[in-house]
């Protein structure tokens, strides 16, 4: 006889699963358990997502939804949800970080169905505590375009956001995207992380052109989160300088307005200090 206690339903409504982006031991212990008692699971690729399920002992019906799923396709989902718990992942890492599913959430919202977010890995997170660089700030703008002048333009668009730049890419486009961040934003430091959570894990950080040359001998293979970070800071110019020290010296004596404008623009203190006496005598 068996006396194995079936699991507890879950509660109908929308479920948003954080999977693993490469090593399956990053599945959390809240996610395997909701994939367990769900309903059903919405997905971008049956078979990605089947070899999860298979993982963690989960037979669930798998519903696919994704970029192509149609209107009528959103509306048969949130009727189930209305009953039924479904779970909607992605291949990989976090539902909605730069895949579909947005507008199931928003109408399952405004329907007033039940939504609950599940967190988990994800890959632009996971690059950019790899990269080194800079995280106060940054902003996930997805994948570059695909054509040479759209990737030059939104590169261009994006040359005076003051924070780190996320990107996905591809292996085969990755070197004619390098070769775009060093020709729109160069001076920048630059990191490729791959195969994170895998066995083969990498982080290369150095200049654009320096990985471009890299990966042009190495052609590299796998899930790419590329980084690019913030706009090195200008020096200011001997016409700022004055500017600076005049505006200065109504109020502040010589040496503290070269002080001052030394600490604003990282000038020499004591240069600044000669041009303060020249701009007073005149």
């Amino acid at each position: 006889m068996n006396s194995e206690i079936p699991p507890q339903r879950l509660s109908p409504g929308l479920y948003i699963v954080a999977t693993p982006i490469g090593n399956l031991g990053d599945i959390t212990m809240r996610a395997a358990d909701v994939l367990r008692r769900c309903d059903a699971v919405a997905c971008e690729d049956t078979r990605v997502t089947g070899k999860l399920m298979h993982h963690l002992g989960a037979h669930k019906p798998l519903l696919r939804y994704d970029d192509h799923a149609s209107e009528r396709d959103r509306e048969r989902l949130l009727e189930r949800m209305r009953g039924d718990a479904v779970a909607l992942v992605s291949d990989a890492g976090t539902p909605l970080v730069s895949d579909p599913g947005y507008r199931l959430v928003r109408d399952a919202r405004e329907l007033g169905i039940a939504v609950t977010a599940l967190p988990g890995a994800c890959a632009a997170v996971a690059g950019l505590t790899l990269s080194g660089l800079p995280n106060d700030r940054f902003l996930f703008a997805g994948f570059l375009p695909v054509k040479d002048k759209a990737r030059g333009e939104a590169l261009a668009g994006l040359a005076s956001v003051d924070a780190t730049l996320i990107f996905y890419e591809s292996g085969p486009r990755l070197v004619k995207s390098l070769a775009a961040i060093g020709e729109v934003l160069p001076g920048r430091q630059v990191s490729v992380a791959r195969e994170i959570t895998k066995l083969h894990e990498e982080c290369r950080s150095a200049s654009a052109q320096e990985l471009a040359d890299h990966y042009s001998a190495n052609p590299p293979k796998g899930e790419i989160v590329l980084l690019v970070g913030p706009p090195v800071e200008r020096q200011a110019s001997a016409d700022d300088a004055d500017a600076l020290l005049v505006d200065a010296l109504q109020t502040l004596k010589p040496s503290q307005a070269a002080a001052q404008v030394a600490k604003a623009t990282g000038l020499d203190r004591k240069a600044l200090y000669a041009r303060a006496m020249d701009l007073r005598e005149r």
